[in-house]
């Protein structure tokens, strides 16, 4: 059996039609939804989600198409775009008692927890994005030598075929190399996470590249409609990431301004899996929101 989160319990939840996720509830209180990205499942937020289960409800989901959640086939290229998994998300708090929740995301959990922020400001009261950029930025920022970082969204951009028969014939090495080029403490994604992460990411091919493939199309749609409209994310936001700035050579916290215009930016030194590799960095930058 995979690792779990100690000391939480585990459900699945129905949040649309013919979806159903895994998810898994600690804690009491005001709730918390925390959102895992890639190539991971919800288990990357234990360290993180115990401790703030001593005064939260904390619930950690595996998004749909990932971990042990439900993996619909995208019949019309909307199945695995950020609305329709950010309408899942709000869905899962409604159903657990949650009208109105503060929320977290990593990565592709940060694209979701985004796209929620902006399509259901009533449900979400405080948004943290760890290591990120919004999606229609991100094509912006990307160019020349230095976009070879980020190979992997333009291989899961392809049509539907090539992608998926090439990552599934070396589904292991394909996935292993983002968990170990993305870190700096090896450490801190011990032998049985890292083989739970690999199991979860081999059986969910197709949908972990549908998820990539809508960034390159629907959702460039709805940001780009967001941003033409002057829809910005209303509630406090902090976002923590690696120096993508420097890195890349653009202004990373003006990029979130655009969007958030209550913003606290910070960058941090740990490697991609900050949760995992800085678990207390993020805690406290997690309380500092909720506080705010």
């Amino acid at each position: 059996m995979d690792p779990r989160i100690n000391g939480f319990d585990y459900r699945r939840v129905t949040v649309a039609d013919g979806v159903t996720l895994n998810v898994a509830v600690g804690g009491s209180g005001p709730a918390v939804v925390l959102l895992h990205g890639f190539p991971q499942t919800h288990l990357m937020w234990r360290h993180v989600a115990a401790d703030l289960a001593a005064d939260h409800t904390v619930i950690c989901p595996d998004l749909r198409g990932y971990g042990d959640s439900d993996k619909p086939v995208d019949l019309d290229g909307t199945g695995y775009a950020k609305r329709t998994m950010a309408a899942d998300i709000v869905a899962l708090a409604r159903a657990l008692g949650h009208e109105r929740f503060a929320l977290a995301g990593h990565d592709r959990g940060a694209l979701v927890a985004f796209r929620a922020g902006l399509d259901h400001p009533a449900a979400i009261s405080r948004l943290a994005l760890l290591d990120v950029v919004p999606t229609l930025d991100m094509w912006d920022v990307l160019h020349g030598t230095s976009a070879a970082v980020a190979f992997h969204l333009y291989l899961m951009a392809q049509p539907p075929g090539l992608p998926e028969e090439l990552i599934g014939g070396s589904a292991d090495a394909f996935f292993g190399h983002f968990l170990d080029v993305w870190t700096r403490d090896p450490e801190a994604l011990p032998a049985d996470v890292r083989a739970a992460y690999l199991r979860a990411s081999r059986n969910a091919v197709t949908s972990i590249v549908a998820d990539y493939r809508a960034s390159a199309g629907i959702d460039v749609a709805h940001d780009s409609a967001d941003r033409a409209a002057g829809n910005q994310l209303r509630m406090p936001v902090t976002v923590l990431q690696q120096d993508w700035g420097a890195a890349l050579g653009y202004d990373a916290a003006g990029v979130w301004r655009a969007w958030a215009p209550d913003l606290e930016h910070r960058t941090v030194t740990s490697g991609h899996f900050m949760a995992e590799e800085a678990p207390a960095e993020v805690v406290r930058t997690l309380r500092a929101l909720l506080d705010r």
